[in-house]
């Protein structure tokens, strides 16, 4: 349960945290320049179609054409449904070709953004799905009467929906049909627990309206355009939320304020005793040591109270989670030692993945335990700290070699790929080469160089540390090579070099 939440506005951007207990949870950021477009709406122009890979790339207007794969064409599932065959992607789109399409993920790195045809539109207790007739009830909603109450009301609005056990292809329209022979389908967002049926007719009509609003945009469209963009960061988190999940909403933008609060006056009435506007000196996210929580969730290493540490790295394939004992040794024996730096570890790697936002694969090194019940424990801890995670994860046993297996689902980018960006003296790699290995990587060059080009002396411009290195310890072997080759070496510092750069000039 997200105690208070922390709203910071500038014309830049927003940051939302979520504090718990005083200790920062989660943080959503939102730049002006980078809206975020999970949720959007784009009418998207075929611009490549490729079988190899059963997938078409399309022109949503954004920097990088976006993906889509065939899985996530609703024509081929209705085909695949007729005829009980898989439907090429050749067959299901064409070059050229408009399509309604949402985009299921963000652009990640150098892929673009992952779209799909399966179109879904939330509002504050219900999300619209047009091309299905099913209806689903949010999963944490766990009481079975709460939820057949819920089933039951909205029957009562829509007769035509069949509950989401039956498979997908049964709720979908038929093959030879199109969008609007689907009634719509409906799932009961985890807000809806306690609402009235009034509320679900209010959502189920405004949601009616606004898909005829985008049907007839996309009549209209003759070109890549947006057709339907979801809220701003901050009126979004108030639509999510339900009034047991927050005590206090703090922004400290009176404008922002003001505007939140009207929204939640018509659509979160319960939340409007929590919003708060904060006039304070002191910024916002200073509360709590919110700001230096961020900045330590953009370090490798993670300390524990205990003095155990984690070490975490982020790749392209996968994140990886190392669990080390580090400065705590314990009082009894060593297995207890590391069956206690682990629990404290799963209850914190928990807490890493939502702040960090870490998605796709990760791995887990937790230290190697003897007794089979520790590792139970150890997992079920870990099982029941990531209960309160958002995003959809899913965690293996404990591996032969010790290692646990996650995958969360990733639809944003990581807190790291979003503030910082690839170190441009190591390319990313997370190191540097010596000045000792430079040093002879020079040595080559000029041999090198040498054997090429006829000169008369030479001239090396390297960092201060490499040149310091070669007019000290490797001066012997300076005066050595001057003497192979038969020429002088001359050297400059050129203090805009990194460590590794340096340029070998024939004189």
């Amino acid at each position: 349960m997200a105690e208070e939440i922390l709203v910071n506005v500038t014309p830049q951007e927003t940051r939302v945290a979520f504090v718990e207990n005083g200790v920062l949870q989660e943080l959503l950021i939102e730049r002006a320049r980078r809206r975020g477009f999970v949720g959007n709406l784009y009418l998207g122009r075929v611009n490549r179609v490729l079988p190899g890979m059963g997938a078409a790339f399309v022109d949503i207007g954004l920097q990088r054409a976006a993906f889509l794969h065939v899985t996530d064409i609703v024509s081929a599932a209705q085909r695949k449904q007729s005829t009980g065959q898989e439907v090429p992607i050749e067959q299901a789109v064409h070059e050229g070709q408009l399509l309604l399409v949402q985009v299921a993920k963000e652009p990640l790195g150098s892929k673009g953004a992952r779209l799909t045809t399966y179109v879904s539109i939330p509002s504050r207790y219900l999300v619209f799905m047009p091309d299905t007739n099913s209806l689903g009830i949010s999963q944490r909603i766990e009481n079975e009467d709460e939820r057949k109450r819920l089933r039951d009301t909205m029957l009562a609005l829509e007769p035509a929906l069949k509950p989401l056990s039956v498979p997908l292809e049964e709720t979908l329209p038929p093959a030879v049909g199109t969008r609007d022979e689907a009634s719509g389908g409906f799932i009961v967002r985890t807000a809806a627990e306690g609402a009235v049926a009034e509320d679900l007719k209010a959502d189920n009509l405004f949601l009616r309206r606004l898909w005829s609003s985008i049907q007839e945009r996309v009549r209209a469209g003759k070109t890549t355009q947006v057709v339907y963009e979801d809220l701003p960061l901050v009126l979004r988190m108030i639509r999510d939320l339900s009034a047991s999940q927050v005590e206090k909403i703090r922004i400290d933008s009176r404008e922002t304020y003001l505007r939140a609060r009207t929204f939640a006056e018509e659509f979160t009435p319960e939340l409007v005793a929590s919003l708060e506007h904060y006039p304070g000196e002191r910024p916002i996210l200073d509360l709590h040591s919110t700001e230096d929580e961020i900045q330590r969730a953009l370090q490798r290493k993670v300390e524990l109270k205990s003095g155990g540490h984690l070490v975490i790295d982020q790749t392209e394939a996968m994140t990886t989670i190392d669990v080390n004992t580090g400065g705590f040794v314990g009082h009894r024996n060593l297995e207890e030692t590391i069956f206690k730096t682990n629990l404290e570890a799963a209850q914190a790697i928990a807490r890493q993945l939502r702040l960090r936002n870490l998605g796709g694969i990760i791995i887990v090194d937790f230290i190697d335990m003897l007794e089979e019940e520790h590792r139970r424990q150890v997992l079920r801890a870990l099982e029941k700290s990531l209960e309160r995670d958002h995003s959809k994860i899913t965690i293996s046993e404990v591996t032969s070699l010790g290692l646990v297996q996650i995958t969360r689902k990733r639809t944003r980018e990581s807190l790291e790929h979003v503030l910082c960006e690839s170190c441009p003296t190591c390319s990313g790699r997370g190191s540097i080469k010596t000045a000792e290995t430079v040093c002879y990587e020079i040595f080559r060059e000029i041999l090198r160089e040498q054997r090429q080009y006829d000169a008369r002396r030479l001239l090396v411009v390297a960092s201060q540390n490499v040149v310091d290195l070669l007019l000290d310890e490797e001066s012997t072997s300076v005066a050595e090579l001057e003497e192979f080759i038969g020429i002088p070496i001359r050297f400059q510092v050129e203090t805009a070099y990194t460590q590794e750069q340096y340029d070998v000039v024939l004189l």
